[in-house]
């Protein structure tokens, strides 16, 4: 039985945890609500983007030898496949990078025959998959929380050339989309080649330039636009990941104070007791 001294240290060790996490709950907590905000902003615009790409690319999509003339359109055999997964620099997020891995592995193992390259942003991402037999074409780390526009043109411009010179067949995005506070959704998205929709409403367009030229600026603009949106979707569900779980530890924290404390109580009221018995004992004794 643990004396009332490991006791008294176990239960100051566990009410200082309980702080980091409560502070740590605070800060996710103040992030969230701005990263929150960027993607509640960037989810309309990201949208009627996609939707305008799609009915311009479905109004044009008759076009003669459309496909060889923008090849982010040209599909083809993915024999080779490019998979960007996007996880977090730090942890104590719950569930949120664990998941991603599990996805990441389960595409590996679905897609055994193809060649996969990993891309891979984060840091926990990145710890996990240098140390077994994959192939990495490149990795990013310490921009989890602050990925801005020019860091997804770099990666845009990355994966159109690798997909324009036939070194990626097509290209993936793994990456934790966020739902709400308690609740996160691992996505797949394929960003190239661009999917033309099927049955989209032909609309009468008047173009003051060949929709060739147009749609060759429009889409890699459309890969820039959902790589950003993925990055801002990752960074807001890392925070609500992280606030869930600081918030559980601290509820835990709690519990386990109360379940000490009260065995603290019984400790001391039989040690007490005990005094008391020898005291009686010892005086009886002497009588």
């Amino acid at each position: 039985m643990p004396s009332l001294i490991d006791l008294r240290r176990r239960i100051r060790s566990v009410k200082n945890t309980q702080q980091i996490t409560k502070a740590m709950k605070m800060v996710a907590s103040a992030r969230l609500r701005r990263a929150q905000e960027r993607v509640i902003n960037a989810r309309p615009f990201a949208r009627m983007a996609a939707e305008v790409l799609q009915n311009v690319v479905g109004a044009v999509s008759g076009a003669a030898g459309l496909s060889e003339t923008l090849p982010l359109l040209a599909a083809r055999e993915e024999r080779s496949i490019q998979l960007v997964l996007i996880t977090s620099d730090r942890g104590l997020a719950g569930a949120f990078n664990t998941n991603l891995i599990k996805a990441a592995h389960q595409f590996l193992s679905e897609h055994a025959q193809q060649d996969v390259r990993l891309e891979l942003y984060g840091r926990k991402g990145r710890d996990h998959f240098v140390r077994r037999p994959v192939q990495i074409s490149g990795e990013v780390t310490g921009i989890s929380q602050s990925a801005t526009l020019a860091d997804a043109e770099a990666l845009a411009a990355k994966l159109i050339a690798r997909f324009s010179s036939g070194e990626a067949d097509a290209v993936y995005l793994l990456y934790n989309e966020f739902k709400s506070i308690l609740s996160q959704k691992v996505t797949f998205k394929k960003i190239l080649p661009v999917a033309v929709p099927s049955g989209a409403a032909q609309r009468d367009y008047i173009f003051e330039q060949p929709p060739a030229e147009m749609l060759a600026r429009l889409l890699p603009d459309s890969i820039v636009l959902q790589i950003l949106e993925a990055f801002l979707e990752s960074a807001a569900a890392e925070q609500a990941a992280r606030m869930t779980a600081m918030d559980a530890a601290s509820t835990n924290a709690n519990d386990v104070i109360n379940k000490l404390t009260l065995h603290l109580n019984r400790v001391r009221q039989a040690s007490i007791t005990r005094e008391i018995i020898e005291v009686v004992s010892g005086a009886s004794a002497l009588e």
